[in-house]
């Protein structure tokens, strides 16, 4: 086919590895859509729970599923001798723990666990720093979040003692010998403990996949311009 003076005649195995590579980059491109639609989605379920009021939550076992990022009320007793120590986590540059303590239930076999906040550092890491408590009938509001957590562990001390790099709610479990609810709740509200409670709600996270999708349209489009470059070719006529 000539058009304007230029031959264009590309070959059938290259219009078929372009056809393919192009229709892989769009889908892809399009997965990393749909993947923001499903974080925008839950974004807003987030800010909608965050306008509303706490729930009780129930003595009985629940779904993580059923109460993921909603504020939750619940009273009882913090087992203040099971309390563990989450490390490499930070507050404003500064090093520290945040604060684990499982809450029985008030008229319930149940267990929470609860991250009270984050405390700072000592200089000499074998020093845990000191944690005051409330003793007796507590009421926590927090936010309900999962339990897994990962963190970059420094070093085999990390997990001894009640000092642990990452949490893990079936050792967690195993360590009070008694029922843990599915959950992690971030402790919302004011104690006099010394402890920072600066919750940073989650973005969406959509922003990168937007990011995504458009490097894989634009590698769509490049390898269409890239192939017609290769296969067009100037005319040549012979002058009389």
């Amino acid at each position: 086919m000539i058009v304007f003076g230029y031959r264009f005649e590309p070959k059938l195995w290259s219009i078929i590895i372009t056809l393919l590579a192009i229709i892989v980059f769009v889908n892809l491109g399009q997965w990393q859509l749909s993947r923001a639609d499903e974080k925008e989605s839950a974004y807003e379920q987030i800010e909608k729970y965050a306008k509303e009021p706490a729930v009780a939550l129930p003595g009985t076992l629940i779904k993580f599923s059923d109460f993921q990022n909603r504020d939750v009320e619940v009273s009882g007793e913090f087992l203040i001798d099971k309390t563990i120590y989450l490390d490499n986590k930070t507050h404003k540059g500064l090093a520290g723990y945040h604060i684990v303590t499982p809450l029985k239930m008030a008229n319930s076999t149940m267990v929470v666990a609860i991250n009270r906040g984050w405390v700072r550092g000592n200089a000499d890491r074998s020093i845990l720093p000191v944690v005051t408590h409330k003793e007796g009938l507590v009421k926590i509001i927090g936010r309900v979040m999962s339990p897994d957590s990962k963190a970059l562990s420094l070093s085999n001390q990390v997990e001894s003692g009640n000092v642990w790099g990452n949490f893990d709610l079936q050792r967690f479990a195993a360590l009070i010998d008694l029922e843990v609810q599915p959950i992690m709740v971030l402790q919302k509200d004011a104690f006099d403990d010394g402890l920072i409670r600066d919750w940073n709600r989650p973005e969406s996270g959509a922003a990168k996949n937007f990011g995504y999708a458009v490097q894989w349209f634009s590698l769509a489009i490049t390898t269409a311009i890239i192939f017609i470059i290769l296969n067009v070719k100037r005319e040549f006529t012979k002058s009389k």
